[in-house]
């Protein structure tokens, strides 16, 4: 019996979306550093162009600065 209690088996969570608005009720219970934490997987797949330069989203580094997320690249990259 005691061997059952910790081969209970794990299932990953999931959320069913009925409604786009479960979207932005989703994300607005997140925290700043999860938002970041998101923004940084989703810059992975994002091209920027800034004064003229491509910027590919990976070389960003995002983080929390206040109330803010402030994304930066360094200065040997541009």
């Amino acid at each position: 019996m005691f061997n059952q209690i910790f081969k209970k088996k794990q299932l990953p969570v999931s959320y069913q979306i009925d409604h786009p608005s479960e979207i932005v009720e989703l994300f607005s219970r997140l925290t700043l550093h999860h938002q970041t934490a998101l923004l940084r997987l989703i810059s992975r797949n994002v091209v920027m162009e800034i004064d003229g330069k491509t910027i590919m989203g990976y070389e960003m580094d995002f983080d929390v600065k206040g109330a803010v997320i402030q994304g930066t690249i360094e200065e040997d990259l541009t």
